[in-house]
C-alpha cells in the first residue's frame, strides 16, 4: 500500500508539472488552453472548476457535456478525472488526443496553436519535457543540499567483492578487487555494473591476492545477465506465490564482500532459540561454506521448512547449532553491514546546484545507454508497467527515497517524451523541425493520422508492459 501511494503521488506530481510546462508556454504566446486535467475524465469528471461571469464555478461528478461551461472557451477549465493514468492539457487549435480535424474545420484564429509561428509551437511542445528535465535536476540539487551524499568508494571495500555465477563464469573469483575497466578505475560499485553491463566494456584487470589478472568479458554478458535475472525472479515468484508477507529478493550480480558477523538476533526466531549471539561469525550451512552474507542467504533459501546445521565462530572457537528455518529461508539475524568507511559530502546551496545537475545528467546518460537492452528478447521480458515502477519505491516511507525516485522518473518521462513517436511530444517536435527546415507545414489530416498510429503503438506498449506485470503475478 505504501509503495502504491508513493507511485500515485509521484506520477501525479510529474504529470502535473509536465502539463504545466505546456500550459505556461501556451499562455506566454497567448494561446488558449481549453482544459487542464489531472487524470483522464471520459464521460464524467470528479471535480470541475472554471471562472466565468466574474466568479468561479465548481461542479462535482459532473458530465463533460455541460454546454453552459463550453460557452466560455476563453477561460481554462480545470479538473480532476477519475482514470488515474496521466493527465492532459487541451490547447486550442492543436491536433492531439483532445481534438480532431473536425474541430479544426473553421478558419484558424489568432489565439489558436496552429496560428502561431513554428518556433513558438516548438517551445509550447518542448515545455513539458523541459519542466520534467529541469524539475529532476532541481530535486536532485535539493536532496544534495538537504541530506548531502554518502558514497562507498571501492578502495574502501578492503574485503573485495562477491561475484554471482555469471561473473564467475567470466573468470572472476570471490574477493577479487577490480582495479580498472578498459583502463579506467571505477570509483563505486555502480560504476562497475554500468561499465560491464550497460556500456559493454570488456577489458578488466583485478587484484587477486597479490597478483594482477586480466579478464576479457563476453560480448553477450548483458543479455545473459538479464536472462538470469528473469529466471531468478520467476523462481522466486513460484516459490513464494502463496506468501503475501514475503519480501522479494533481487538477483545479485555483484556486491561488496561482507562477512556474516551477527549484529542483531531477533527474538523468537530460529537463531534466538539456537543460542546465536551478537558477534558470532557464521561460516557454513550443512557443511557448505558461507563466509559471505549473500552466500549465507542463498544457501538458507535452498532449505525452506527444513532443519539445518550452522557452523560459526565465537571468540575464536568453532561451534555448531542445529535449527529449523521457516518457509522464507530466514533464521532471524541481521548482519553487521557497516564495516566499510563511507565518505559523506555536505553541500552548500551554491555547491548543490552544479552537483545536482551533474548527478542528474549522469543518471540520464546511464538510462539512455541501457535503453539498447530493451530491444533484446531478454530486455523485452524485463519490461514492466505500473507494478514494476511501484516496486522500485521502498516498502516504507522515506522522503529522501520518494523524492529521489520521483526525480528519476521525471528524467525517464522527459526522455520518453522526447522520442520521435507520434502522439508523444517527440513526434510533434519532429514534425515541427521538418516544417522549420522545409518551410512546409504538414496537413492537419496527416497529423491526425500520425497521432492515431502513435496512440495505438503506445497503447500496445502499455498493454505489453503491464501484461508482463500480470503474467509475473500469476505465472
Amino acid at each position: 500500500m505504501i509503495q502504491a501511494i508513493q507511485l500515485i503521488l509521484a506520477l501525479s506530481f510529474l504529470v502535473l508539472i509536465h502539463e504545466l510546462g505546456h500550459f505556461t508556454f501556451a499562455r506566454i504566446f497567448n494561446v488558449r488552453v481549453e482544459k487542464f486535467y489531472m487524470f483522464f475524465n471520459p464521460w464524467i469528471s470528479l471535480v470541475r472548476f472554471k471562472k466565468f461571469d466574474g466568479k468561479w464555478h465548481v461542479k462535482f461528478f459532473a458530465s463533460n457535456e455541460d454546454q453552459g461551461w463550453n460557452q466560455h472557451p476563453e477561460n481554462t477549465e480545470w479538473g480532476i478525472g477519475w482514470l488515474p493514468f496521466g493527465g492532459y492539457c487541451a490547447i486550442a487549435g492543436m491536433v492531439d488526443e483532445t481534438h480532431s480535424t473536425d474541430d479544426l474545420a473553421k478558419e484558424p484564429q489568432q489565439w489558436e496553436f496552429r496560428s502561431k509561428p513554428a518556433w513558438q509551437r516548438l517551445l509550447i511542445i518542448l515545455g513539458g519535457i523541459l519542466v520534467n528535465f529541469v524539475g529532476a535536476l532541481v530535486i536532485f540539487s535539493m536532496l544534495l543540499w538537504h541530506w548531502g551524499q554518502d558514497t562507498l568508494p571501492l578502495r574502501n571495500v578492503t574485503t573485495g567483492l562477491y561475484y554471482s555465477e555469471i561473473m564467475q563464469a567470466e573468470g572472476f573469483e570471490q574477493q577479487d578487487k577490480i582495479l580498472t575497466i578498459d583502463g579506467v578505475e571505477p570509483q563505486e560499485l555502480s560504476d562497475v555494473v554500468q561499465a560491464v553491463i550497460i556500456e559493454g566494456k570488456r577489458d578488466v584487470i583485478v587484484l587477486r591476492g597479490k597478483d594482477t589478472v586480466r579478464l576479457s568479458l563476453s560480448d553477450d554478458l548483458g543479455t545473459r545477465y538479464l536472462a538470469q535475472q528473469n529466471a531468478f525472479d520467476k523462481a522466486e515468484r513460484e516459490k513464494h506465490r502463496a506468501d503475501r508477507n514475503y519480501q522479494k529478493r533481487r538477483y545479485v550480480l555483484i556486491a561488496e564482500w561482507i562477512p556474516c558477523v551477527v549484529d542483531t538476533v531477533l527474538p523468537d526466531n530460529a537463531a534466538f532459540f539456537a543460542g546465536l549471539q551478537k558477534g558470532d561469525s557464521i561460516v557454513a550451512v550443512n557443511s557448505v561454506p558461507t563466509p559471505c552474507y549473500i552466500q549465507l542467504t542463498e544457501e538458507l533459501q535452498r532449505h525452506p521448512c527444513d532443519s539445518v546445521t550452522i557452523d560459526y565462530y565465537r571468540q575464536g572457537a568453532l561451534q555448531q547449532a542445529h535449527l529449523f528455518i521457516g518457509d522464507q529461508g530466514k533464521i532471524g539475524i541481521a548482519a553487521k553491514f557497516d564495516i566499510f568507511e563511507l565518505e559523506h559530502t555536505d553541500y552548500s546551496l551554491l555547491e548543490a546546484i552544479p552537483a545536482g545537475i551533474k548527478y542528474g545528467w549522469d543518471i540520464l546518460e546511464m538510462y539512455v545507454k541501457q535503453f539498447r537492452l530493451v530491444f533484446t528478447k531478454e530486455g523485452a521480458q524485463s519490461l514492466g508497467g505500473f507494478g514494476a515502477i511501484g516496486s522500485m519505491f521502498p516498502a516504507f516511507w522515506s522522503w529522501y527515497a520518494f523524492w529521489h525516485m520521483t526525480a528519476f522518473l521525471s528524467l525517464i518521462l522527459a526522455f520518453m517524451n522526447f522520442l520521435p513517436i507520434p502522439a508523444l511530444d517527440g513526434g510533434y517536435i519532429l514534425f515541427l523541425l521538418v516544417e522549420i527546415i522545409t518551410r512546409r507545414k504538414p496537413s492537419d489530416k496527416f497529423l491526425e493520422r500520425a497521432n492515431e498510429v502513435g496512440f495505438w503503438l503506445l497503447l500496445a506498449l502499455l498493454i505489453f508492459a503491464n501484461g508482463n506485470d500480470i503474467l509475473k503475478l500469476f505465472f
